[in-house]
């Protein structure tokens, strides 16, 4: 037994290690300004990757090519990238007001610009765990196009298998492939990829998009002839960081500039002088909590509220949530935009207008210059959230040039998260955030409680949680250990320890707001990364996450408004 658990702990410490190389090492690269990801520059990060073979990257340590691991990274990357060899890292520097046409990826909210044939300049604007999230996305990315070379390529000359010659034959083809003439493509793509038919053919429509149906087939002949080309001609793939991004990281210009907007607008308001109550959430559930019930009083006759909740989360009900919106906007909600780079949208709720819904008896005897006023903003991405948490929490300088502290009086937090101890839609309430890889902790007392969230068929869970450098990172020994050990480590997720920092520095060291400040934190399970089958990789949550979504919403919302 005890031989077993040291060689647990030593895989735990191994991989531990791997992460703290990757880190000490893409900072380097940074400060230095570029990198060749397959030359001798990129050989650490590969490397430690290989060794930690995080969850969510599957089969990346194996011969065969791993399918679930590259959706996964592609959707967060923008379109074309695999054709560039030239890949660079830039702060915002003015392309959105030049020809070159945004390609903002999928499942991240980041602006990419295709500057020719060969080159993908991304901009970075949420601070460093955007970067670490790219760099850690193309050594998988360009460690898989390897495979592919080193499976097609049959001597040193450059010859190629005939499995190669008919993708490439397929994939250069001007006309539309028929069903047929793409089986044929998928049959020797598998053998490429070391998968079965069924494999590829169950993923291929997974990458499928309005711009390319066959992308599956370009994106594995696309890494497959520039780690070709890579390989035997030496025209190396390199990662760039620009002079601007080197000179403006960290020093909150993006936070900056969108905390101020948002203060602006409560100037603009009169709701400087009113209680603040924040919450980091997505940009529909408060909207929904407080005015689906007026708005959709006709929908909600034969539906309970979560029915209609689910309803609303279904993209083909675009009128149910139009009809929502518009409501909101005429009663007291004001949307804005963010155009400081952040890539943070906000809503701000003036309560003093909301004269009707669910909420309204636990309001109607406060005076109206007593009535909270509710700021969401959307998520934050890693340390971004330190960077806008610490800049909104910042006394105020007026138009007319006077010092204001915002009367904050709670901040709430929620969001997916990854769960160590159960599934998929399940909720977790933590009690402290254990920032990985370092020896931060930030243990606090958490306005919402496990009991006060029981009894609507969902499970309920307690304890600490880790604040991850990275979700592409995770590995099954760190977090068993984190799990199993006397930590009592229930999740992981990206910002708490982050958000907690800037809080407690503005309460307690700065004193930007009241110490009495309270803090609710909730996260509902996205995924749990030590089950094989369940990592981020294997899919979405689907309807699952609506039901643990609207009740943390509606707890919280309920106690701001108990609040005196």
């Amino acid at each position: 037994m005890a031989n077993l658990i040291l060689q647990g702990r030593t895989r735990a410490q191994e991989s531990s290690s791997a992460i703290e190389r990757m880190y000490i090492t893409m900072r380097h690269l940074f400060n230095r300004g570029f990198y060749k990801p397959m030359g001798v520059s990129g050989d650490t990060l590969r490397e430690a990757l290989l060794i930690l073979r995080p969850e969510i990257y599957g089969s990346v340590a194996e011969e065969k090519v791993e399918l679930n691991g590259l959706l996964y990274v592609i959707d967060r990357l923008p379109f074309g990238i695999e054709e560039c060899r030239y890949i660079n890292l830039t702060s915002d520097e003015g392309y959105k007001n030049s020809h070159f046409k945004a390609i903002v990826p999928p499942k991240r909210r980041r602006n990419c610009y295709r500057i020719d044939e060969e080159q993908m300049n991304i901009e970075i604007t949420r601070g460093r765990s955007e970067i670490y999230d790219i760099l850690t996305h193309l050594t998988f990315l360009f460690i898989e196009s390897h495979k592919i070379m080193n499976r097609v390529v049959i001597n040193e000359q450059g010859n190629v298998t005939r499995d190669w010659q008919k993708l490439e034959k397929a994939v250069t083809s001007k006309k539309d492939l028929t069903k047929a003439e793409r089986e044929v493509a998928l049959t020797h793509t598998a053998n490429i990829l070391g998968r079965t038919f069924e494999e590829v053919s169950s993923v291929y429509g997974s990458f499928s998009c309005p711009e390319n149906k066959e992308r599956f087939l370009d994106i594995i002949y696309w890494l497959g002839k520039l780690a070709i080309e890579e390989s035997i001609e030496d025209e190396k793939r390199i990662v760039t960081f620009s002079p601007v991004l080197r000179e403006r990281l960290g020093h909150h210009i993006h936070g900056e500039i969108w905390a101020n907007t948002i203060k602006n607008k409560l100037e603009e308001l009169n709701l400087l002088d009113r209680p603040i109550h924040i919450i980091s959430a997505n940009m529909h559930s408060v909207m929904n909590a407080l005015y689906a019930p007026i708005a959709l009083k006709t929908e909600l006759k034969d539906k309970s509220t979560f029915d209609v909740y689910e309803s609303l989360s279904d993209n083909k009900n675009d009128k149910l949530r139009a009809k929502v919106r518009k409501l909101a906007l005429q009663k007291g909600m004001t949307y804005i935009e963010d155009h400081s780079g952040a890539n943070i949208n906000v809503q701000i709720f003036d309560t003093a207008r909301y004269a009707d819904g669910g909420y309204k008896d636990l309001i109607t005897d406060i005076e109206d210059k007593e009535k909270p006023v509710i700021i969401v903003m959307d998520y934050a991405f890693g340390e971004q959230a330190y960077e806008t948490m610490d800049e909104l929490l910042k006394p105020y300088i007026t138009s007319q040039g006077n010092k204001t502290h915002i009367d904050v009086k709670s901040i709430s937090i929620m969001g997916k998260a990854g769960i160590l101890e159960g599934g998929k839609g399940d909720i977790m309430i933590p009690s402290a955030h254990v920032f990985e890889g370092t020896a931060d902790n930030y243990p606090f007392k958490n306005q919402l409680k496990k009991k006060e969230l029981e009894g609507h068929g969902i499970d309920i869970y307690d304890g600490a949680m880790i604040t991850v450098l990275g979700t592409s990172l995770q590995n099954r020994d760190i977090l068993k250990f984190f799990h199993d050990s006397t930590w009592n480590v229930i999740g992981l997720e990206m910002e708490g320890a982050h958000y907690q920092k800037a809080i407690q520095s503005a309460s307690k060291l700065r004193g930007s707001i009241s110490p009495k400040v309270k803090v609710r934190y909730a996260y509902y399970a996205s995924d749990n990364p030590l089950e094989t089958g369940s990592t981020l990789a294997s899919g979405g949550l689907g309807t699952t996450g609506v039901k643990p979504t609207y009740l943390i919403t509606e707890k919280i919302i309920e106690q701001i408004f108990k609040e005196r």
